[in-house]
């Protein structure tokens, strides 16, 4: 089962609540779903709760958090949280009061359920609902108490058994049982009579009867006992009605021959065995939390004292300077200080090609050194981590209800009640029409054993988990299952321009020279004026003088920066001697300021300002007085795949338009790069949220893309807001879905999963709901034996959820290069 997780959700009224996922064992079907809600809900202080078959976890929303009272809730509405034990040694304790103090800390960690400090052996030991706070959480706590902890190995504490290891026993177990007992019905297609002996049919379906079939008994009793019915109860009650009925028929009535102990063992047997497929087949569509988990290593190797010590990770702390060999996972979210490789981000952003990254560049914690050493500064561990963020992300939309499920809801809490009364009409309507007694009671079997809210419940979030995932390996984090749904009926898609569609830093696009200069000259003469700036303007001078080295190499000296207009320095010739040439590079205004004639480029000038670039001007001092030599033009290049990602989307029969703070020149320019036929331009960010409040007016679904601070408000204001990886944090609070790199291809990814997803959960619907509104007239007519009754439950659960793994196929166009 996937680690749930704990955190605060913040904002006006509720910003005291915390959402809270607990495991919950034993839930079958749909109307379990619907029993434990309704438990928890009946806790003070809960708001809102969100039970997942699926995940077999309840998300609930609480502004009074007491992990003891939600226990005790799913535990008095017949199911079981578990629990996990951990064991601190603990340095410092002198007392009683030291005792108190500790178990207070621990205590109000979100998800203990009890903890207890020993004076005399210096330990305490934490029982809490497993996977909901981490050793570190627990550490943290001891430490805020004014005490030292470390981890250790709880000798008490068994080893948690494999659930689906022991549903695999189990069914093996009832197969080779009731395999002899089928046995005389399979001859009997081949033209061949013969039964076997009652005493040996007996012998055969008893064990499995009563062993194999104890798990569907115990949750059938809970199930009683807290007043509702389930999946088990219905299973319980058929079978052992098909075996009390043989024993009867045998003991009592005096018959040998027509017998129904195959009837309730081979039924447990498949139902047993579609159990243990279903739980392989929701093993495989969380896969991808799993995947992401594994991706954290468990120690790091830390500089302490000049010497690299391995240490588990959660010792690791903010500052601390880790080492990462060549090979290894990226522990830590931090600073390159010593080093430079390229890293594997392919896990975490879906990006396959290494990212070459050196001293000053952030890397991410499960991400792979790829060829050299370096040295990481932490910045962020634990909880804090973009690894651990992206796990919270995907679990929260995975435990997440759709809209979708909410008929499913209402069908869940009154499903058992009402097969168990069209189970008794059966027995009474064959007995009414003057049918034997058995004959009425194995009608009613088939009818309790083919109802299945086991399809039903997995319906919805077996597919949204295997949606998620593929999503999520693809760099694509949808926040909840309403932003999913929600995003397959997207018309219409919203981008920013700077930093969504473009690079978002300058690029030198034209250079331009005059008289005595050619373009080579001056772009060498522009980088060697601008080496000692950091502007993004001088990096992009240097950046086009690398790619282009016939232009050669100029050397500068005695730098100095014009604030706000540009720099000037003082060429060097070929000895390395400073000249009597001065060179100015900057802004027309710098220009203006030193009356430099620029009209020699003004019609050149003009036209790049049209199509929206920024120009920059070089000229020279020398004893004959300043002229210009140059100019250079910048312009913000849009990425490589934007006209892709737009065509994509056209592709998909979708409107896209682009809304740009840029002026008019800029965006049409872009505009028209990238073949988008509608565009607003010198939109300010207050206003950006208007227009997409007006694009919505026609009742279309506005998607908005974005990547920065000022988009927030547009992407609040969209139905859904998608936010660029590479953006602000900002951004990704504000919108549903947040791609983890910059690529605008991944938009039509999202789309088209979410299409697919949504696809896959309304097949699985029609599904669950025509098995039984099919199966149980037929059933309930006499049409269906309970054998063939109780392989059509079990091929119902199973099918629904190897459907929404099919999803797990699905292929991304982003992801083929």
């Amino acid at each position: 089962m996937d680690r749930p997780r704990l955190h605060a959700v913040a904002g006006g009224a509720h910003a005291a609540a915390r959402r809270f996922v607990l495991p919950v064992r034993g839930m079958t079907c749909a109307s379990c779903v619907a029993h434990v809600e309704k438990a928890l809900r009946a806790v003070p202080g809960v708001d809102s709760v969100a039970v997942n078959l699926a995940t077999e976890s309840a998300a609930v929303e609480t502004t009074a958090l007491d992990a003891g009272a939600l226990r005790h809730a799913v535990e008095e509405a017949g199911y079981e949280v578990p629990t996990q034990r951990l064991v601190f040694a603990i340095e410092g304790m002198t007392c009683a009061s030291c005792v108190a103090r500790i178990e207070k800390s621990l205590a109000a960690v979100p998800g203990v359920l009890r903890a207890t400090a020993n004076l005399a052996n210096e330990s305490a030991t934490v029982e809490l609902a497993a996977g909901t706070a981490t050793t570190r959480d627990l550490l943290a706590a001891i430490e805020a108490a004014g005490y030292t902890g470390k981890a250790q190995a709880d000798a008490a504490a068994a080893p948690a058994a494999d659930p689906v290891a022991a549903i695999k026993r189990d069914a093996i177990l009832a197969l080779v049982l009731a395999a002899p007992l089928v046995a005389p019905m399979l001859a009997a297609l081949a033209g061949i009579d013969f039964a076997l002996p009652a005493w040996l049919q007996f012998a055969l379906a008893t064990p499995v009867q009563f062993w194999s079939a104890r798990r569907f008994y115990v949750a059938a009793y809970k199930a009683v006992r807290a007043r509702t019915g389930n999946m088990d109860l219905l299973v319980s009650i058929g079978t052992l009605a098909a075996y009390g009925l043989s024993l009867h028929l045998w003991l009592v009535e005096g018959h040998a021959q027509h017998l129904y102990f195959e009837a309730a063992a081979v039924v447990i047997a498949l139902v047993l065995l579609g159990k243990w497929l279903e739980a392989r087949a929701k093993r495989q569509t969380s896969e991808a939390i799993r995947l992401l988990a594994a991706l954290r290593p468990d120690t790091a190797l830390v500089l302490r004292g000049g010497h690299e010590v391995e240490v588990p990770l959660d010792e690791v702390k903010l500052g601390d300077l880790v080492v990462v060999r060549a090979g290894d996972r990226v522990p830590v979210d931090g600073l390159i200080r010593a080093g430079a490789t390229a890293i594997d981000e392919s896990m975490i952003t879906g990006e396959s090609l290494p990212v070459e990254r050196g001293v000053g560049d952030k890397v991410t914690g499960g991400s792979i050194n790829g060829n050299g050493r370096i040295e990481v500064e932490t910045t962020a561990v634990g909880a804090e981590t973009v690894l651990a963020k992206i796990i919270r992300l995907v679990e929260d939309a995975q435990a997440a209800k759709a809209p979708i499920q909410r008929l499913v809801d209402r069908i869940a809490a009154v499903f058992v009640p009402i097969v168990l009364a069209i189970a008794a009409a059966t027995v009474i309507g064959w007995l009414a029409a003057g049918a034997p007694f058995d004959e009425a009671v194995i009608n009613a079997v088939s009818v309790l054993v083919i109802a299945c809210p086991c399809a039903l419940g997995l319906a919805t979030p077996a597919a949204i988990i295997a949606g998620t995932g593929v999503a999520a390996r693809a760099g694509i984090l949808i926040k909840d299952a309403e932003a999913l749904e929600l995003a397959k009926k997207i018309r219409v898609v919203a981008f920013d321009k700077t930093g969504t569609l473009t690079e978002g830093k300058p690029r030198v696009v034209a250079v331009h020279d005059h008289d005595l200069f050619d373009s080579k000259d001056v772009l060498a003469l522009a980088a060697a004026v601008n080496a000692g700036s950091n502007h993004p303007l001088a990096e992009a001078v240097r950046d086009a003088a690398k790619r282009h080295p016939e232009a050669g190499m100029r050397q500068a000296t005695a730098h100095r920066v014009l604030a706000g207009r540009g720099v000037s320095a003082k060429l060097v010739d070929e000895r390395g001697q400073p000249t009597n040439v001065e060179l100015v590079f900057g802004s027309k205004r710098l220009m203006d300021e030193l009356k430099v004639d620029l009209s020699p480029f003004a019609s050149r000038a003009a036209a790049l300002e049209t199509e929206g670039r920024s120009v920059s001007w070089l000229a020279q001092r020398t004893g004959a007085g300043i002229s210009a030599i140059g100019l250079i033009a910048f312009g913000d290049a849009p990425k490589p795949h934007a006209k892709d990602a737009i065509e994509r989307l056209a592709r998909l029969g979708l409107e896209t338009t682009m809304i740009s703070g840029d002026n008019e020149g800029a965006a049409r320019h872009i505009a028209h790069e990238l073949g988008l036929t509608h565009y607003e331009a010198n939109v300010l960010p207050k206003d950006k949220a208007a227009r997409i409040e007006a694009l919505k007016r026609d009742g279309k679904v506005v998607a908005m893309v974005g990547d920065g601070i000022n988009d927030a408000p547009a992407l609040a204001a969209a139905d859904v807001g998608i936010a660029m990886g590479n953006g602000t944090d900002v951004a990704m609070h504000a919108a549903g879905i947040t791609l983890l790199r910059g690529d605008p291809r991944l938009v039509a990814d999202a789309i088209a999963i979410s299409r697919a997803t949504v696809r896959k959960i309304q097949q699985n619907l029609f599904w669950a709901f025509a098995y039984n509104v099919v199966g149980i007239p037929l059933a309930a007519l006499g049409m269906l034996s309970p054998v063939i009754a109780g392989a059509a439950m079990a091929f119902s659960s199973v099918s629904v959820v190897t459907n929404a793994l099919l999803l797990r196929r699905f292929k991304l166009a982003s992801m083929q290069r």
